[in-house]
């Protein structure tokens, strides 16, 4: 891997481990082949390996993360809950 892009792809995503696991998932989906997804996204990549292009991808914009929204979790209300058995007997 080339340490310049791992530092432009990093200022880009703002965390090591979200970007091994961003450049990973990449890598998989370009080895992988027979699809558009295995297609790398950038014109120039003669001499790069997987995971050089996966990042140039990052650096260029071409691949971002998205990240999932956060759901309120609320307790369930006991409404249906039976009390006072001793779950050490069944």
């Amino acid at each position: 891997m080339n340490a310049a892009l791992v530092t432009k792809a990093l200022a880009k995503v703002l965390n090591a481990t979200v970007l091994v696991n961003l450049v990973s998932q990449r890598v998989r989906q370009l080895n992988f082949g027979g699809g558009g997804r295995s297609r790398p996204l950038v014109a120039d990549t003669a001499n790069l390996g997987a995971a050089d292009i996966a990042l140039t991808e990052i650096v260029a914009g071409k691949v971002d993360l998205e990240m999932p929204e956060f759901v309120a979790l609320t307790r369930p209300t006991g409404k249906n809950r039976k009390r006072g058995q001793n779950w050490a007997n069944i």
